[in-house]
This record gives C-alpha cells, sequence and structure tokens, in this order.
C-alpha cells in the first residue's frame, strides 16, 4: 500500500482551506439566526389600534426580493396597509369585508442587504387579551422564496425555529389599563386635596390664631392710649391750677 505524503505546500494549502471554512461557518451561523422577518411593536393592548411595520434586511439566499405577503390572524378585527412609494399593494377580503391577506410588491426588486418595510394599521379585539398572534409572512424573491411561518409551541423557544414567524403579544385591554392609571390618579388627586385641606385647616387655625393675638395687641394698645390721654388731662388739670393760684398771688393787695 502506497502511503499518501503531503508536501508542505499542500498541507499549507490545506490548513488555510480548513480555517476559512471555520470562518465562514462563524460569520454565516448569526447571519442565519438574524435572517427573518421582524414587527414592531412587538407587544400592544387588546382592544387597541396600533400600526405594525414589519422589516426584512435579506434576500432568498441573495435573491432579491420582489414581494412580501403577510397573512392576517384571527383576532385582528380591522386591517389598513400604509400606503408607501415602494410598493403596490392588494388585498384578499373576507365575507366580512375585512382583509385576511396584504401582499406588498416591490415596485422594484429590492436587493439583499438593503432594509425592507411594510406597515399596516391593525385593530386587536378584546378577546386577544393575553396572548400571541403570530403574522404568517412569505418572502417572494427574483430566485426562490422564504415562507416565515413557524411559530413556537407552548413552552419552546422560537429561537430554535429555522423560519420564524412574526410574533406580537397582546396584553391587558387597554381601557382597563386606561382605569388603573385614572384610578392611580385618582388616588394621588385624593392624598393631594386631603393635604390640601390639611394645609388650609392649619392655615385657617393660624389666622385665628393671628386674629386673636392682633386683637390682644390692639386691646393692650386701647387700654395704654386710655391711659396716656387720662394722665394728659391730668398733667393739664393740674397745670391750669397751678397758674391760677400763681396769678392769684402776684395780684397786688388791697389796702
Amino acid at each position: 500500500m502506497n502511503a499518501v505524503s503531503h508536501t508542505p505546500a499542500r498541507r499549507r494549502t490545506l490548513t488555510l482551506a480548513g480555517v476559512a471554512t471555520g470562518i465562514a461557518l462563524v460569520v454565516a451561523t448569526p447571519l442565519m439566526a438574524s435572517a427573518h422577518v421582524h414587527v414592531d411593536p412587538g407587544e400592544v393592548a387588546a382592544g387597541s389600534s396600533q400600526t405594525l411595520t414589519f422589516s426584512s434586511s435579506h434576500g432568498c439566499d441573495g435573491s432579491p426580493t420582489t414581494a412580501f405577503v403577510v397573512d392576517i390572524p384571527e383576532g385582528v378585527t380591522s386591517v389598513a396597509p400604509v400606503i408607501d412609494g415602494a410598493y403596490s399593494i392588494s388585498r384578499v377580503l373576507g365575507s366580512d369585508g375585512i382583509a385576511t391577506q396584504v401582499t406588498y410588491t416591490a415596485l422594484a426588486p429590492i436587493e439583499d442587504g438593503l432594509k425592507a418595510t411594510m406597515s399596516m394599521a391593525v385593530l386587536f379585539e378584546e378577546a386577544t387579551a393575553n396572548t400571541d398572534i403570530a403574522f404568517p409572512v412569505t418572502q417572494l424573491c427574483e430566485e426562490g422564496e422564504n415562507a416565515w411561518i413557524e411559530v413556537a409551541e407552548d413552552g419552546a423557544d422560537s429561537h430554535d425555529l429555522d423560519s420564524p414567524a412574526p410574533v406580537v403579544s397582546v396584553g391587558e385591554l387597554a381601557q382597563e389599563s386606561s382605569h388603573d392609571h385614572d384610578d392611580a390618579a385618582d388616588q394621588e388627586s385624593a392624598e393631594g386635596a386631603e393635604h390640601t385641606d390639611d394645609e388650609h385647616a392649619d392655615d385657617e387655625h393660624n389666622d385665628h390664631a393671628d386674629a386673636e393675638d392682633a386683637g390682644a395687641e390692639t386691646e393692650s394698645g386701647s387700654s395704654l392710649a386710655i391711659a396716656a390721654l387720662w394722665l394728659g388731662i391730668g398733667g393739664l388739670a393740674a397745670g391750669l391750677a397751678g397758674l391760677i393760684v400763681a396769678i392769684v398771688r402776684t395780684r397786688p393787695s388791697k389796702s
């Protein structure tokens, strides 16, 4: 059996090829993990109208994107696509007139690596409170397509899916959230009013005390003024009496 021998140059070539392959895998892994369609906002309130924006920055294995097809799930009772100059928009309507599917067709193919966005105003019915609502999206390209339609089962991680659908978490009813806020505001107002009443009571008590002090000072001042007046009158009377006595003494006596 002949042994296979490698020259130093060949070994260097194989080594470099292995390193390049490893680097390619390291770089490709996060790119594949991030290659999906996003939706913003990811959290909304039930019973509220929201404008959802779907976005993608990749094609189909590098092929330019030509259209995005968004399936409208149950629980959404109103759909109004936002007009965008980059797309022509078509809809499939249900028997109730609500769109069940919206297609955004690019007026010009969108190159891989460019970010594309599509928006629609939707209304989540109250029954969707505390649930996750998936919006399956099919990305059509010049060559091939990507179906972002997978939904994680309960307890599973959506990051483990190969083609996850954009998901919106629907929270409590918008009215309940508003009521909670109003109740908190009312409580703060009541506490503020009580605090204000206490301040008013303190102010009234202080004003009454000040009035009593002022009255006492006025009475004291009046008493002093009266006493000073009587002393002045007494002094005047004493002066007049002294003047009369002096006049009488200085008159010449009749002999």
